[in-house]
């Protein structure tokens, strides 16, 4: 019994530690979208670290990346440039993998 218990708190451990690592991702992954879009957008540096912020907030609003992009195609819109979903989920693929490089470099 005692070896079932064990594989069983092992198993645990390792579902919270995917979790967080999974959470650490999308929020570097958003961090660096806000990024890019600041960039597009003509933000100044302090500007810039605000809206960051701002996109990774916005992946709280609901599960999955649609509140993420929702904000940056409203906003890029909204800046005048002509974007359209599909390069936003694109960049969001690229951003995702370099944050997962980022991360296992740290390691």
């Amino acid at each position: 019994m005692t070896d079932f218990k064990d594989r069983e708190r092992g198993e645990e451990a390792k579902f919270v530690m995917d979790e967080q690592t999974a959470f650490r991702i999308a929020a570097r992954r958003n961090r660096l979208l806000g990024e890019w879009a600041a960039g597009l957008m003509g933000l100044t540096p302090e500007e810039t670290e605000a809206y960051k912020k701002d996109v990774v907030r916005a992946d709280f609003e609901e599960a999955g990346d649609e509140d993420v992009i929702r904000k940056l195609l409203g906003d890029l819109t909204a800046a005048g440039h002509d974007m359209d979903e599909a390069t936003i989920r694109s960049t969001l693929e690229e951003k995702s993998v370099e944050a997962k490089r980022q991360l296992m470099s740290e390691s």
